[in-house]
């Protein structure tokens, strides 16, 4: 039986993270892929507090949440170090990676929102945008020129944002607006780890253009009957 096991969602980000982390460390582990609308009694015991993804077991005991989740990883296994040594770059690893997860629910609701919560999800997303254009000027990582953890955790912006611009058809992004950050973006959706540890874009595109069309028909639906 193996000792570490991951519970997650094939097409979330913050599964990834942790994905990619152990993939880093060259950890062995078993994926559990989760059913959202179904979840298990595994992940359910695992995490009675979220009920979410992802979940790592290690020896039989749960840890929870992505970033913390990446800690552990760093902290527990052999192998390259996610977290920087220095004590100052470790810091703005840290201050830039809570940045990103921050932002998560704000760049959902920028794409998916309805309404006035919509509206100020893009203001607050064109705010961001901003902030990490200025920050990523020159720069292909985040911290001392090195990948790492706010790298991983800015799988979000680096990959899934810009699926959910193309799916959504809502224009945020672009080189005339955020030159530096559509140059960094570029740079991570083709670098050799993205592209062995992420999954598919194509897949993932997919996926939420399906999820898309969805949410679009349960709306349509819901006014009729009003």
């Amino acid at each position: 039986m193996a000792q570490v096991k991951l519970l997650g969602f094939w097409y979330s980000p913050f599964t990834h993270r942790v994905e990619w982390a152990l993939k880093i460390k060259g950890v062995k582990y078993e994926y559990i892929e989760e059913d959202r609308y179904n979840k298990s009694s595994l992940l359910l015991e695992s995490n009675p507090i979220y009920k979410k993804v992802p979940v790592l077991i290690h020896n039989g005991k749960p840890i929870c949440d992505s970033m913390v989740i990446l800690e552990y990883i760093d902290e527990t296994f052999e192998g390259p170090s996610i977290l920087p040594k220095d004590p100052q770059d470790r810091a703005l690893a840290r201050f830039w990676a809570k940045f990103l997860d921050d932002k998560v629910v704000t760049v959902v609701n920028a794409f998916l929102g309805k309404g006035e919560e919509q509206e100020k999800a893009k203001e607050e997303v064109c705010e961001m945008l901003k902030i990490l254009d200025n920050e990523l000027k020159d720069k292909t990582f985040f911290v001392a020129n090195k990948f790492g953890y706010a790298d991983i955790v800015a799988n979000l912006v680096g990959l899934w944002l810009g699926l959910f611009q193309e799916g959504s058809g809502i224009e945020l992004v672009t080189s005339e607006k955020f030159p530096n950050f559509c140059g960094w973006r570029d740079e991570y959706v083709n670098c050799s780890q993205v592209k062995e540890y992420l999954p598919s874009r194509n897949d993932l595109l997919a996926f939420f253009q399906v999820f898309v069309r969805a949410q679009a028909a349960a709306a349509a639906s819901a006014s009729t009957q009003k």
